[in-house]
């Protein structure tokens, strides 16, 4: 992945009022541009874990394990709505809001039915499938799934950096698997953005969140349209942005709040600008 660099805007976080906080960015190509911090630290993800949880789900997927659209989750919904967050299903619970594909429901309780869905499909539990399929061949060893495939992972900033390089650059999926997974499924649905408000609309690919016009967001203003990502309760996100050809991690042990409603669009839009100075020239 190449050799850390020095973002300075990356040294911020240690103004951030957490306990403990990690950072880098990873470019395209799937060199370190900077990290600061713990690095190795382990920190709970929260649903960072869910953009874990799709890939795993994608190449169940992608070895003909499921479908899809195969039926998953209440009837009328597929594997693809418990992706989207658009099943129907509530946030917390196994109880049916909506007819899918109607509404966006963030949803833990559909990523934990998906996980049911894929370890009956495969005859092997989920959070063994997850190691199998994603974490081991990416050498993300200090990556553990024990509980919730929605919020329960704990990983490492050098962990999910590459985790960040893999979908930049798939190698474990075909390209054209994860331009799905980041472009938008059932477009022009509403919904609540944890922690955000009402979106309208508030667009999501498949595992992935998507920020086009979405204000307020966690993400910069500088952030373009394009980019994808995911945060936690447990004051984590993953971000990253085709088109600064780069994604950022960012891990604390202090739960999200308004201290990261303030403090993590400042930071992104900080290193986005950095990024732009410091773009390797092209060939």
């Amino acid at each position: 992945m190449g050799n850390p660099g020095s973002l300075r805007s990356l040294a911020t976080i240690d103004n951030w009022p957490v306990p403990n906080a990690a950072a880098a960015v990873v470019r395209a190509d799937g060199t370190v541009a900077g990290a600061h911090g713990p690095t190795g630290r382990p920190f709970p993800l929260a649903s960072v874990t869910k953009p874990l949880a799709a890939y795993a789900v994608l190449v169940a997927y992608e070895e003909g394990a499921v479908e899809l659209d195969e039926p998953a989750g209440p009837e009328g919904s597929t594997v693809r709505h418990l992706l989207a967050h658009t099943s129907g299903l509530a946030f917390d619970e196994h109880r049916r809001q909506a007819e899918p594909g109607t509404r966006r429901i963030y949803s833990n309780a559909g990523f934990e039915v998906l996980a049911d869905h894929v370890a009956k499909a495969t005859d092997i539990p989920f959070p063994e499938y997850l190691r199998q399929a994603v974490l081991e061949p990416l050498g993300m060893r200090s990556t553990t799934l024990d509980g919730s495939a929605a919020k329960d992972a704990v990983s490492t900033v050098d962990d999910l950096v590459r985790f960040a390089a893999e979908v930049q650059s798939p190698r474990l999926l075909d390209p054209r698997t994860v331009l799905a997974a980041m472009s938008v499924e059932y477009p022009g649905l509403t919904g609540i953005l944890p922690g955000y408000g009402h979106q309208r609309p508030n667009d999501w690919g498949l595992g992935f969140e998507i920020r086009d016009g979405k204000s307020p967001h966690w993400t910069g203003s500088a952030s373009s349209p394009r980019t994808f990502g995911h945060f936690g309760q447990s004051g984590t996100f993953l971000w990253i942005d085709p088109d600064a050809g780069a994604a950022c991690v960012a891990l604390t042990d202090r739960d999200f709040g308004p201290w990261a409603v303030e403090a993590w669009p400042v930071f992104t839009d900080a290193v986005l600008a950095e990024l732009r100075e410091t773009a390797p020239p092209l060939p």
